[in-house]
């Protein structure tokens, strides 16, 4: 038997697994890490933590597997997309990672601004200059950090970064790439005006591949920590997404899924390059060769709910910990108990700015319609609609850009959930699926490393092959009339509040 191995690097952890090749899990391991916040609207974590929770889980795995080294055939990597680790010519990272949610960079981006219209930004890099964004975080060092900035030889991407630790190669792939404004997305290249533009070593990037091409061979060293072989093939893997896209069968025109994770994407693949002139919705390479997607993405989607529960359900945490029972299942339960709508309540989820379709890094979260008959419940129930509505928001533009939806599949930590499912169902008005295999990511990328060692013979025939759907949640009508109708409050709360973020942003 052959096995492959996903390695997912996360904004909360690590997850790696082993897969056998016909996609079943032998053993996954999982590491978290911190996230640090040194100011308000600023994100950074530290690649040394993503390096130890790999070199850590890829041990575990193989260790509990008891699988023959050389049966590990190969490895694919997913990870967050957007962030910016810079390595010195010692190849030390200089500074923390200042990963996608950061949006320290509102200057640098009206610096790109006049630096290339908008326009051309769109057509080179299909998207306008965002805040989130990879190429305004390396002007923010370089306007802000001269020093570190001059000590920079290479700039990598989260799992880029891992990759180097694997295999001593500087390289990247196509869907990852797309993430950091710097690549022609139609061409599947960096962008020399770009780079120009920006005054950006090319050196400093690496090989740009496709994501199922062999990018290196473990390293002996790694090898002999791990327990892997030097024979070991890494491939070129794909942004967080586009992995999750492969792990639920999204490889083809008329597919597309909603993932609620720390932030929440609405994702549709098309095998045309489809751009949206307005820059609400963001188009990148995706993982199957010669084809693209279309995502809107909610910053603070599962974010919102975790907040809400570490802040205010100290006492379901305990529950949960001494029923030994997910705590999200309590506030399952408890959602469910309350009314769609809940009780006139509505919640914004920019607890970190917002990116579709508002592109504002100003803006901040908001509960609207407070009144003392309010529970926890309600509370909850309204965070977990609210970041339903601002999903729906991204659904909207891909049906206006023609983009036909005939299934949404639902993954990450929040598509578990029934409730969760059915407010989609029901704010979508169609079906909302799951699939069985519940690796998402790190099973996309494990499928991406068998077709890179010829156990497949592509994406589209490994997806079929090894990937099936599981639960089907159809939409309500009433529920979907009513929250028709929240949703036309909700959008016009931001358009309200949008001058209020400003002045609030300025004190």
């Amino acid at each position: 038997m052959n096995y492959l191995i996903g390695i997912d690097v996360g904004t909360s952890a690590t997850k790696t697994v082993l897969f056998d090749e016909k996609g079943q899990v032998v053993v996954s391991a999982t590491r978290e890490y911190p996230l640090y916040q040194p100011s308000n609207g600023w994100a950074e974590q530290k690649p040394e933590d993503w390096r130890d929770a790999v070199l850590e889980t890829i041990s575990q795995v193989v260790k509990e597997s008891k699988v023959s080294k050389e049966d590990v055939k190969g490895i694919g990597l997913s990870g967050q997309m957007h962030g910016l680790v810079m390595l010195d010519e010692k190849n030390e990272v200089i500074r923390p990672s200042i990963i996608w949610c950061d949006q320290r960079t509102g200057a640098e981006v009206e610096d790109m601004l006049s630096i290339m219209p908008r326009e051309r930004w769109i057509e080179i890099t299909a998207n306008p200059p965002l805040t989130g964004w990879t190429a305004a975080k390396i002007l923010w060092v370089k306007k802000n950090e001269p020093e570190n900035y001059s000590r920079c030889r290479h700039i990598l991407l989260p799992k880029d970064y891992i990759r180097f630790i694997l295999t001593g190669n500087y390289a990247t792939e196509v869907s990852d790439a797309s993430g950091m404004q710097l690549l022609d997305v139609p061409g599947r290249c960096w962008s020399e005006e770009v780079l120009e533009k920006l005054d950006i070593d090319p050196a400093f990037l690496g090989k740009v591949y496709e994501s199922c091409e062999v990018t290196g061979t473990v390293l002996a060293e790694v090898a002999e920590r791990t327990g892997l072989s030097v024979e070991t093939k890494v491939v070129g893997g794909a942004g967080d997404n586009a992995a999750a896209a492969v792990g639920t069968g999204v490889v083809k025109d008329g597919t597309a899924f909603t993932t609620i994770g720390t932030s929440g994407v609405v994702f549709a693949h098309s095998s045309q390059v489809t751009i949206d002139p307005k820059g609400r919705v963001h188009t990148c390479c995706c993982a199957v060769p010669g084809a693209w997607h279309v995502m809107g993405v909610t910053q603070g989607a599962g974010l919102s709910l975790k907040w809400f529960k570490d802040q205010f359900c100290g006492d379901y945490v305990e529950e949960a910990e001494k029923e030994k029972i997910d705590v999200y299942d309590i506030i399952n339960k408890e959602v469910e108990k309350v009314e769609a709508g809940s009780g006139r309540l509505l919640y914004l989820p920019y607890l970190m700015g917002e990116r579709t379709p508002h592109l504002d890094p100003d803006c901040r979260g908001v509960f609207f319609g407070l009144s003392a008959i309010h529970t926890r419940a309600n509370m909850l129930r309204a965070v977990m609609e609210g970041v339903s509505y601002s999903l729906s928001d991204c659904n909207d533009i891909l049906k206006e850009m023609g983009i036909d939806v005939e299934q949404m599949m639902a993954c990450g930590g929040g598509g578990k959930s029934p409730v969760w499912r059915q407010m989609l169902a029901d704010m979508y008005q169609c079906s909302v699926k799951t699939v069985a295999q519940t690796e998402g990511p790190a099973l996309g990328v494990a499928i991406l490393a068998g077709v890179g060692c010829g156990l497949y013979e592509s994406v589209e025939s490994a997806c079929e092959a090894l990937i099936c759907e599981d639960k089907s949640t159809e939409p309500d009508a009433e529920k979907a009339d009513k929250y028709k109708k929240y949703h036309q409050l909700y959008k016009k709360l931001y358009e309200d509040l949008k001058g209020s973020y400003k002045i609030l942003a300025g004190l």
